[in-house]
């Protein structure tokens, strides 16, 4: 019933829990960057025991999907996590690793092969697991104080129109008069009420809060990545409220 429409190979990682989880837990997919020079050396890691991470999908430069852990097993992908009242997600996610060196090593745009078998996956898994489309979400949504990827590159609008995650569907003309205008402090209050409501975790350190907001850029604002409220934040952080139930 469910088939990829393109190629898929296994090179299985040693590094999951032993006890098979049950289907209905798998609410989430998190796509992550590798962050690595080379595309190589990323998959050592992720199939290395002594390494202690995993994921369950690597999507390599040329767009081949390697199974690296069957759904039903938890991989190590999410640690430190959370959104709404869901805690350290990999016992309720599966993680897809894109190939790419990441902000560390001259970050790039996702290829189009790459970005074809993000959909082709993501539509299988969604049938598969019932999984809605808030709930396709990155490392940085999950991790705002510890992660960027899969970052500002990752065609969140593109793939939205996929029923793959979700946009905020605001006219850019809006977003431009926006851009850079400041708010009051009752407006700063409301973008944190609106982003704890979307699912971000609520609790940061104050030292992580430029995080936060860095994150919800990445995500929502790539055009500008510079951790300040003003009014487009505002208002795309309103729009979403309506996406994400």
């Amino acid at each position: 019933m469910y088939k990829f429409s393109i190629n898929t190979t296994y090179n299985y990682s040693p590094n999951f829990d032993v006890k098979k989880r049950k289907l209905n837990q798998i609410k989430f997919i998190i796509f992550h960057y590798t962050g690595m020079k080379k595309e190589m050396d990323a998959m050592k890691k992720l199939t290395n025991y002594k390494s202690k991470v995993s994921c369950h999908y690597f999507i390599k430069k040329n767009g081949d999907i390697i199974k690296l852990i069957p759904d039903l097993y938890i991989a190590w992908h999410a640690g430190v996590s959370s959104w709404k009242n869901y805690k350290f997600l990999n016992k309720n996610s599966i993680g897809i690793e894109i190939s790419n060196p990441g902000h560390n090593f001259h970050y790039k745009k996702f290829g189009k092969k790459q970005i074809t078998s993000i959909i082709n996956l993501s539509k299988f898994l969604k049938k598969k697991y019932k999984i809605k489309s808030e709930y396709f979400l990155g490392h940085s949504d999950i991790s705002p104080d510890r992660k960027k990827d899969p970052g500002e590159n990752f065609p969140w609008e593109y793939l939205s129109k996929k029923k793959i995650g979700v946009w905020h569907n605001l006219e850019m003309k809006t977003l431009i008069k926006t851009r850079n205008k400041k708010i009051d402090n009752l407006g700063i209050k409301n973008f944190f009420k609106n982003l704890f409501k979307i699912g971000y975790s609520n609790n940061l350190s104050e030292k992580n809060i430029k995080c936060l907001i860095k994150s919800f850029q990445r995500r929502f604002r790539p055009e500008l990545i510079n951790g300040k409220i003003d009014k487009e934040c505002l208002i795309i952080s309103k729009k979403l409220l309506k996406k994400f139930k």
